[in-house]
């Protein structure tokens, strides 16, 4: 999972608009082999660069970071761990700022004692830490571990886990207070009355107080993906929907899940369905509601299209991009779409990327930042892992922001509390946010119409105050602390 706040924050309250991508020139970021390195995954670090982390045949976890001119050699953050992974899963990789988190499961999966666990870098991905233990199951199995970056910078983890005999298949999620160094008990993610696709890999999102795992479902071999929703940073998880509406009925395993970001109340999440061919989707559901919008394919008629999968998507405020693996007659290649304002009405048509195709393409991942859109993909047929990176411009302006307000606070410079006046605002979140893009939740004590915010505690400095709505509105203000 992606988790890219500080940098996206600078454009949250704009309109971005934009000719065109310009692409640069495809760079290897790895090569060692044909089908060797496996289901790479990126995160950006607060200055936009790219972290990637992939797997091996040689089942070995791999981590590498942009140093301004190129790819450093890689390092291996599973030390001594032999680590699962293929083209459709693998080690999940998040970041916050200079955070590194990388979560991976240890081979063969079957194994009792073959644990998940997470390593974690607070120097930019420089050092690692030994592997810490996640998954304190007992006697269970765990598979698929996934992780993200809460408001707070500490990592969250969801993992399928079995029971001994390998049924019962359910996510559940353990949490960190202490930057990865231990882990909370497990709580259920999942609706408990199916299991859920025992071999497809899942998601995570985090935006606030909100912890959202995206997953495959198995309700009788229907297959569709769903959306378990925590309010309260992962510690229950007492509402689920369905995000995807195809009713999809499959007997065997499509080993492939979901992906997604919020912004405000709406999860907007891709993902691949059914059989003739197998398609990717859109959807955009509601948090508050808990409910959603009618799917839609990213695509219309393809010529020769035999299938499409490994949907992913990433966010930079309202700007948004989406990349699918698709499979046609003529070959592979990676499919590509680009909105400037994902609320408006989801994602125009697709375009292929014309460097990225061949027999040889398994799958791809994305992540933005203000002008820029990163791209890293598998080629089995050169074993190469690569990353391209294109840019566009964007046109910053609180002015031209539709869905944004500015929001009066007093007293503003504050000492240990500031209030606002509501309105009829019914605040779903409120955080403050430091010049260095740290998110720090603020709780609202609402009486007789305004709501008070304590900053008691809270280091002396300048910070944006932002807050949503119900509606998904956004409201933010320039607040000083003295």
């Amino acid at each position: 999972m992606k988790y890219f706040f500080t940098l996206c924050f600078a454009v949250a309250f704009s309109v971005p608009s934009f000719a065109q991508i310009t692409w640069g020139t495809p760079i290897t970021v790895t090569s060692s082999g044909t089908g060797s390195n496996l289901h790479p995954r990126i995160a950006l670090n607060r200055s936009g660069d790219p972290y990637i982390v992939w797997g091996k045949t040689d089942t070995i976890a791999y981590f590498t970071k942009w140093n301004g001119t190129s790819f450093n050699p890689p390092s291996v953050p599973s030390g001594a761990h032999k680590v699962f992974a293929q083209s459709w899963a693998g080690p999940d990789l998040a970041a916050y700022g200079d955070t590194v988190y990388i979560s991976m499961k240890v081979t063969p999966e079957g194994t009792i004692t073959n644990y998940s666990y997470l390593a974690h870098s607070y120097d930019g991905g420089t050092t690692f830490s030994a592997p810490v233990r996640v998954d304190n199951i007992d006697t269970n199995i765990s598979r698929f571990p996934t992780v993200t970056a809460n408001a707070t910078g500490n990592p969250v983890v969801a993992f399928m886990k079995f029971n001994a005999s390998f049924n019962n298949a359910q996510y559940v999620v353990s949490r960190s207070t202490d930057g990865g160094a231990t882990f909370s008990a497990d709580v259920l993610a999942s609706a408990g009355t199916n299991e859920v696709c025992n071999c497809c890999p899942a998601t995570m999102l985090s935006s606030g107080s909100d912890i959202i795992v995206l997953y495959r479902n198995n309700a009788t071999n229907i297959r569709d993906s769903w959306a378990a929703v925590s309010t309260t940073g992962g510690a229950t998880f007492p509402s689920h929907m369905n995000i995807d509406n195809n009713n999809w009925l499959k007997t065997s395993c499509p080993a492939s899940g979901p992906d997604g970001f919020v912004i405000g109340d709406s999860i907007y999440s891709v993902f691949m369905s059914g059989d003739t061919p197998p398609l990717v989707y859109y959807s955009r559901s509601s948090i508050s509601a808990m409910s959603s919008a009618s799917t839609t394919p990213l695509t219309g008629t393809v010529t020769g299209l035999l299938s499409q999968n490994y949907p992913r998507t990433a966010n930079c405020g309202n700007v948004a991009s989406a990349v699918w693996v698709q499979n046609v007659s003529s070959g592979k290649y990676i499919a590509f779409t680009f909105t400037n304002n994902i609320t408006a009405g989801g994602f125009p048509p697709y375009s292929a990327l014309s460097f990225a195709t061949g027999t040889g393409i398994m799958n791809a991942d994305v992540a933005m930042s203000p002008g820029a859109v990163h791209i890293v993909w598998e080629d089995d047929n050169t074993g190469k892992v690569m990353y391209l990176k294109g840019t566009y411009t964007v046109t910053t302006s609180v002015s031209q922001a539709t869905s944004k307000e500015i929001i009066d606070l007093f007293p503003n410079p504050a000492k240990e509390e500031f209030t606002i006046i509501l309105n009829k605002i019914n605040i779903s979140s409120s955080y403050l946010v430091d010049m260095s893009g740290s998110r720090i939740d603020v709780v609202p004590i609402v009486n007789n119409g305004k709501a008070s915010f304590s900053v008691q505690g809270i280091a002396k400095g300048n910070y944006y105050f932002v807050m949503n709505d119900e509606s998904g509105k956004n409201y933010y203000s320039k607040l000083v602390l003295q």
